[in-house]
């Protein structure tokens, strides 16, 4: 996926990034941060206090919560930068016009975006292992390992919502997708409860999900504890969504840009 091409698209992006990174300090660490301490100590200590204590077994909700709120991050950053800079560049900005007018082609254009993405993941990911271990939730060497699951899941992500982002004429559609997509998956994907509480017709729905998918794999890595499927299984699905995503948004851009 790094080719020289992708690199230097990433390059641009990173350049663009220094002018504008002290705006998304907030939403990208303050905000999950707060809302961790809120939900994992405010209300965590009441429902490991609570009549339903023992749903967790011996977990507490703030080691339950947080490689679910890494993950749910990573995804809600991954969309969020795969949707309206790529509308931006493709249609209000003309960036990536301008780009193919040079060597470059509409894959490296793709790839040096998810590569940007991934860069953006990798350090709100580490943050975030440091911040959940000094809350107490989980141990460094466990949370710097359940980066790498997050990272997965906002691929898995970014570059579907790429090439969506590509063949949009409007940000009506990125609205939409936001409201109607998005914020379900972030609040029952499994990030804040175990999906056996929700009811059963619901739960298969959960299962294609890929951030469920991402959210097993992350909690499993953090706290040391079994998967509801094979491990290969979540790697795989979540792989698969980043192929076929990353090949969608290059036709997405080549039918875009190349007339």
């Amino acid at each position: 996926m790094a080719t020289p091409g992708a690199l230097r698209v990433l390059e641009h992006n990173i350049i663009s990034y220094k002018r504008v990174w002290k705006g998304t300090v907030f939403s990208s660490f303050v905000n999950p941060v707060l809302f961790l301490a809120a939900m994992g100590l405010g209300l965590g200590t009441l429902v490991d206090a609570g009549a339903r204590a023992g749903t967790l077994g011996t977990t507490s909700y703030l080691a339950f919560l947080a490689p679910g709120l890494m993950v749910a991050t990573a995804m809600q950053m991954a969309a969020f930068e795969s949707a309206f800079p790529v509308m931006a560049g493709m249609k209000w900005r003309k960036t990536y016009h301008a780009a193919l007018s040079t060597p470059l082609r509409s894959a490296d254009l793709v790839a040096g975006h998810l590569v940007f993405v991934a860069f953006r993941l990798v350090m709100m990911a580490v943050v975030f292992a440091v911040v959940i271990t000094a809350f107490g939730a989980v141990e460094l060497n466990r949370a710097l390992l359940a980066t790498l699951p997050a990272l997965l899941t906002g691929l898995a992500f970014a570059a579907p919502i790429t090439a969506f982002a590509g063949r949009l004429e409007s940000d009506y559609g990125l609205s939409s997708m936001f409201r109607f997509v998005i914020v379900p998956m972030f609040l029952f994907s499994g990030t804040f409860f175990p999906i056996d509480q929700i009811p059963d017709w619901l739960q298969p729905l959960v299962y294609v999900v890929p951030l469920w998918h991402g959210v097993e794999l992350t909690r499993g890595v953090a706290l040391g504890m079994g998967t509801t499927l094979n491990p290969f299984v979540h790697i795989g699905v979540l792989v698969a969504v980043i192929v076929v995503g990353f090949v969608a948004a290059v036709r997405a851009f080549e039918a875009r840009l190349i007339k």
